[in-house]
Formats: structure tokens, C-alpha cells, sequence
């Protein structure tokens, strides 16, 4: 077969999610990016996906927040834009291949279609791993999500006491997962589910360390 830009073996995202009860504490002192995205592809665990970020910009996640109302009032300070595909997560491991693409044709097919997310993006190094921390506005307001990525599998994995319950393999806290259907419609049924159950830890990523 003949290689193309699409060809390589690091098109794979290694990570662990969580889902955070609320915004920690560390993010106070911290500046976001903002994330507009747009799922065009959102099935069976395949995803198609146009993004935009934007910093220096810190944007108030409520459920009121429009991401295209947002995107428009932010077009001339979009300075990164990729295209990415996205196949099925197994494990803490899904294929990823993303690539950068022209700022101004990226905002023009969010803005023009697909299935919108908006966030804030906080990064923080926690210990010995980078942590991205997702605030999320519009439909999935109020949701928090951490997650820790690494060049190869996330185990033996020090999980600071912000993260509530993990979420790596499920589905429905996917970006893609969101944009088909947003937090706002099965909040609570995931609580009762947080209630009864109590948090799960996965047991197959080495051993968990809770800081």
C-alpha cells in the first residue's frame, strides 16, 4: 500500500477520561483555550470532526453559551484549525488521525454544519502526567471531564482526588459520544447510576494511585 499523510503509526491517542463533579480547584489560577468543534461523522464510535481553538480567550461555559454565536464573535482569533478521524476506542486506545487545515475554511463548515461542542481546555501537570481538563458550555453544561494522554498505554496511574469516577470506555462521554447526544439529556440518569453503583476505577491499566 502506498504511504500518504494519513499512513502512520502515531495516529493512535492513548488516554484515560474521568468525569470531574465540578470544575477543580487547580483551574483558578489557570488560562483555557477555547474548543469549537463540529462532528459531520458521529456513529458506531466513528467520528468525523472539524475543530478551532482559540487562547487568551476565557469564554463563561453555561448552558445559555452558543457555540456558533461564540465562534462568529471569535472568527478573526481563531489561530489553530485541524480535521480529524476517529475510530472505535478500545481499552484506553483509539485510532487518531489528526491534520492542521486553513483557520478560515475550518470556521466556515463549523459554522455551516455538523453537530457543535463548545469548551474550555485547561492544562496542568499533576504529579508525573499531563492532565487536560474539559469544561463544556451550551447542551453539555455542566460536565467536567479530565483526562491524562501519553504516547503509550495510561497505566500505573497516579488519579488526583478532582477525578469522581472513570469514564475511558464509555461511549456516551466521548466528544462524538456528546454531540450525538449532550449531557443535558441523561444527567441525571447518570447520577442515580453515580449514587447506586458508587465510582469505578478500570483495574486493567496497572495500579491506580489516588493524589
Amino acid at each position: 500500500m502506498t504511504s500518504g499523510p494519513w499512513d502512520s503509526m502515531t495516529d493512535f491517542e492513548f488516554e484515560r477520561r474521568f468525569y470531574c463533579a465540578q470544575p477543580p480547584a487547580e483551574l483558578a489560577d489557570e488560562s483555557p483555550t477555547l474548543i469549537v468543534q463540529s462532528y459531520y461523522v458521529h456513529q458506531d464510535n466513528y467520528a468525523l470532526r472539524v475543530r478551532v481553538q482559540v487562547h487568551d480567550v476565557d469564554v463563561d461555559m453555561t448552558r445559555a453559551t452558543d457555540a456558533r454565536s461564540v465562534l462568529r464573535s471569535l472568527t478573526d482569533r481563531v489561530s489553530e484549525a485541524f480535521v480529524t478521524v476517529k475510530g472505535p476506542a478500545v481499552g484506553g486506545t483509539r485510532y487518531e488521525a489528526e491534520r492542521e487545515i486553513d483557520q478560515h475554511v475550518a470556521t466556515e463548515l463549523i459554522l455551516r454544519g455538523g453537530s457543535v461542542i463548545i469548551k474550555n481546555r485547561f492544562s496542568l501537570w499533576m504529579g508525573e502526567d499531563g492532565w487536560s481538563v474539559d469544561v463544556f458550555g451550551g447542551d453539555n453544561h455542566p460536565l467536567v471531564v479530565a483526562e491524562a494522554e501519553r504516547s503509550g498505554p495510561v497505566t500505573n496511574l497516579a488519579i488526583p482526588a478532582f477525578c469522581v469516577s472513570e469514564i475511558t470506555d464509555q461511549r456516551r462521554f466521548s466528544n462524538d459520544g456528546l454531540a450525538s447526544r449532550p449531557f443535558d439529556q441523561w444527567r441525571d440518569e447518570f447520577i442515580r447510576e453515580l449514587d447506586d453503583q458508587g465510582p469505578h476505577f478500570e483495574q486493567v491499566f496497572g495500579r491506580n494511585r489516588r493524589v
